[in-house]
């Protein structure tokens, strides 16, 4: 059975929108919900201070430039965590009769790396050490993190984490800007990339979880990615390359999961049909020489990418559209 979940984010500012969210979830994604996130409330619910709040061991603070660690955790960085904390207990209120799959998501070493600075400015990019302690300090993270979810949600059989590197490929092709924008940083040997996207999964699989890694951008190693020991990939297939279709192919031929992005994440001058993305998941398909039979248990529909972006009737419709399109499947 093909299922749809949502990338992750949704639109709204306030608590009530979260609330909110949490709810339309649970109703309109019954076979994959995931926990809600609304960045419009601020950078401390922004993938970034969200990523922050669940690292363990490093203290932060909010930067006129952006995120920086600190020796102590500055007001930004405790209210991160405490939104955090109170958005699980949203969930945990709506979610005590849940029994199933449900997937948190968060931000991946190399995306926190790329956004966050060191104590004396620049990058954690920039520092070898720097970069591999926050790698650890996430992982470390994860563990504590997903343990508190399987405490709150009991109903739970499969927890899915989703890692999301959307700036992993600015990364290993030396992308990323410098502090002062007229550089970019030296790109990140292969072997580092993977080893430290192998600390968060290999903390997923010791928490009991299944890990995904999810990125829209383009230009994301998907095969590095594969060979981390992942559960599963989860792309906006518009970005997808010619080689990306291999690795693709390979993963679902292996029993693993793939997330497919087909339902714009926002508002579109014409809305897709549901028969339309249907029968574009099939001719993707059949293209990689694929039983969609064979393989349907192992698909997710989704979201091109996170829904912070839409309108709310739209970010409603779009969820329906995965729903709709998934059972089609």
């Amino acid at each position: 059975m093909t299922r749809a979940t949502g990338v992750g984010s949704m639109p709204g500012t306030t608590d009530a929108d979260h609330a909110e969210a949490v709810r339309f979830v649970l109703g309109e994604l019954p076979d994959l919900p995931h926990v809600p996130e609304v960045p419009g409330r601020g950078v401390a619910a922004a993938m970034t201070g969200r990523g922050l709040a669940v690292v363990e061991g490093l203290a932060a603070d909010l930067q006129p430039a952006g995120w920086r660690l600190t020796d102590t955790s500055g007001v930004d960085h405790r209210r991160a965590r405490s939104l955090l904390a109170q958005d699980l207990d949203t969930v945990e209120e709506h979610a005590q009769d849940y029994a199933g799959a449900f997937k948190t998501q968060v931000a991946g070493p190399w995306t926190l790396a790329a956004t966050v600075e060191k104590p004396r400015g620049d990058k954690v990019l920039s520092d070898h050490g720097a970069r591999r302690e926050l790698a650890q300090a996430l992982a470390e993270g994860v563990r504590v993190h997903l343990a508190d979810l399987r405490r709150r949600v009991r109903g739970v059989d499969r927890w899915i984490v989703q890692v999301d590197e959307p700036a992993l490929g600015a990364v290993v092709a030396g992308q990323v800007p410098t502090a002062s924008g007229y550089g970019r940083h030296r790109s990140v040997d292969l072997p580092e990339a993977s080893a430290h996207l192998e600390w968060v999964v290999e903390a997923v699989v010791d928490a009991g979880g299944e890990a995904w890694v999810h990125s829209c951008a383009p230009g994301t190693p998907w095969s590095l990615v594969a060979g981390t020991g992942v559960a599963g990939l989860s792309a906006d297939l518009d970005v997808l390359g010619p080689g990306d279709l291999d690795t693709f192919a390979e993963v679902l031929e292996s029993g693993r999961s793939a997330a497919l992005g087909v339902v714009p994440s926002t508002d579109p001058a014409t809305a897709p049909s549901d028969a339309r993305l249907t029968e574009r998941v099939q001719r993707w398909l059949d293209m990689l020489g694929l039983d969609p039979e064979a393989v349907g248990e192992h698909l997710a529909v989704t979201p091109t990418c996170g829904l912070a972006g839409a309108s709310p009737a739209w970010a409603s419709q779009a969820v329906r559209l995965s729903a709709t399109t998934a059972r089609n499947l």
